[in-house]
């Protein structure tokens, strides 16, 4: 059997329609299953995204909009499967935490736990909503939640099941210390490391029926009670395999799979590195676990987190309307480290695309086709074959794309057109008189344009695309044909 290669996202809530920071993590995860499929073979890699929708922020959304819940989680979850067209992600599946699916296989997890790891008891704190979290007086920061300053934290007591996480503290602390479960990058895995070394509490994972206004996933055998939204969400890694049924998807992409990886924002490494991933709550259910985690920092708007009371909420579709979804995907995984907070602007974006896409790359493409249509077919004629140049091209970028620099990879991508735009400047095939001179200087660039093209495809693959009807390679005949069409990076003005 192939060995196959699983990536998933955080699945969103829809409270609210999708802003610039959900655009960021779900093309960090395209960019990955897109790299694994050129190297591995589109049928062994999966790619999964979702809507978290069993949550109380959903309800009070709802209400605040008027509308029932069921129907207001069905509209704006449908805002977020549209991302797949307006971002060109190339997910495979898409859950929703409503679906039956999903519903039975919470189910089946929460029955599969172990009868002593889950308790009953009365508790009384602070509970972020934002968060979908009950606080302690250590994790706040002046009395307020640190990840939503602006919001008020509401007193709640309430009898609720607990999680018996102080069982597994020793075993937690050696999965992740001993990379069993390998965190990029190694800062996040030390946070983590110190979270454990603080001391685990026991958790709350479910909440009251009355409390949850009816919405929720209901615990099995106490209708008085629902599922704790992350406990039922984070199911959904293995409910959208079949885990209810035990189907053969979960057993290839979880249980058999090469690789597990999930793609999360710095907010909620907890959840999965702890609560979720190798975590007591795996173990507990005795499931197998994945293997890595990549933490990403979050996207910010003129230094500040995005929020909708700060009114600074930037809509990714919009952009890429406006500017191309290449363009967005562009600067959004070449402006910044991905293991570092990054900040968002129309005029960053609008100097990155006109410096390095439409005056780099752009032109470069523009130059070498209006030459080379003239003199096409070129033949290959040197020494090794094109399919041997690229893979020499890509033995420092596969291991940089692996490791999650995607802005690194990319920085490769500019250096490259940089140098192939300056080699045809100096080089002037145009006044070059001997045809089949100029033809070898063609096809020099014409090789550094394939290289290029292959490099950037997981990135953009609209362009790469549109450069390879510009610049094709015949296979059989081991020859490059040029037709120069439209331009790729139109100038902003």
């Amino acid at each position: 059997m192939s060995k196959k290669y699983y990536i998933t996202t955080a699945i969103d809530y829809v409270n609210a329609r999708p802003h610039i920071g959900h655009a960021l993590e779900k093309i960090y995860a395209d960019v990955i299953a897109r790299h694994y499929r050129a190297r591995y073979g589109e049928k062994n890699v999966r790619l999964l995204m979702g809507t978290d929708e069993n949550s109380l922020k959903n309800v009070l959304a709802a209400k605040e909009a008027g509308v029932p819940v069921a129907e207001f989680v069905e509209k704006t979850a449908e805002t977020f499967r549209g991302l797949k067209q307006s971002l060109n992600l190339s997910w495979d599946d898409f859950i929703r935490t409503t679906e039956e699916r999903h519903v039975k296989g919470a189910i089946k997890f929460w029955s599969a736990c172990k009868k002593e790891d889950i308790y009953k008891k009365k508790y009384k704190g602070l509970y972020c909503v934002g968060c979908e979290e009950f606080k302690t007086e250590k994790e706040l920061v002046g009395g307020r939640c640190p990840e939503h300053p602006n919001a008020e934290l509401q007193a709640v007591e309430e009898e609720n099941y607990f999680f018996k996480l102080s069982n597994y503290q020793k075993k937690l602390e050696e999965l992740i210390a001993k990379d069993k479960l390998k965190i990029f990058p190694e800062s996040r895995k030390n946070e983590m490391l110190s979270f454990i070394r603080g001391g685990l509490m026991d958790f709350s994972i479910s909440r009251s029926h009355e409390r949850a206004e009816g919405w929720g996933i209901p615990v099995p055998g106490d209708p008085d009670q629902v599922m704790y939204v992350w406990f039922d969400a984070l199911t959904n890694y293995i409910t959208a395999l079949g885990y209810a049924d035990d189907l053969a998807d979960f057993k290839n992409y979880w249980e058999n799979a090469e690789e597990t990886l999930h793609v999360i924002g710095k907010g909620i490494t907890r959840f999965h590195a702890i609560y979720w991933s190798w975590s007591a709550m795996l173990l507990s259910a005795r499931v197998k676990l994945p293997k890595k985690i990549f933490v990403h920092g979050y996207v910010t708007i003129d230094g500040q987190k995005i929020s909708k009371s700060l009114g600074n909420v930037v809509d990714p579709v919009e952009v890429a309307e406006k500017y191309g979804t290449d363009a967005l995907r562009y600067f959004l995984l070449r402006e910044f480290s991905p293991f570092e907070d990054g900040d968002f602007s129309v005029k960053k974006l609008e100097e990155r695309y006109n410096g390095e896409l439409a005056n780099g790359l752009g032109n470069l493409v523009a130059r070498v086709a209006t030459l080379g249509e003239k003199l096409s077919p070129i033949f290959y004629v040197g020494a090794k074959s094109l399919a041997d140049v690229l893979k020499n091209a890509r033995a420092d970028y596969d291991s940089v794309v692996e490791n999650f620099r995607f802005n690194e990879a990319l920085e490769m991508v500019s250096k490259l057109a940089s140098e192939s735009d300056g080699e045809l400047t100096k080089k002037e095939p145009w006044k070059i008189k001997d045809e089949s001179e100029r033809r070898e200087v063609m096809l020099g660039l014409c090789v550094k344009i394939a290289v290029i093209t292959e490099l950037l495809a997981p990135f953009l693959p609209d362009a790469a695309e549109k450069i390879k009807r510009q610049i094709a390679y015949d296979r059989p005949a081991k020859a490059f044909v040029i037709k120069k069409e439209g331009i790729l990076f139109p100038r902003l003005p």
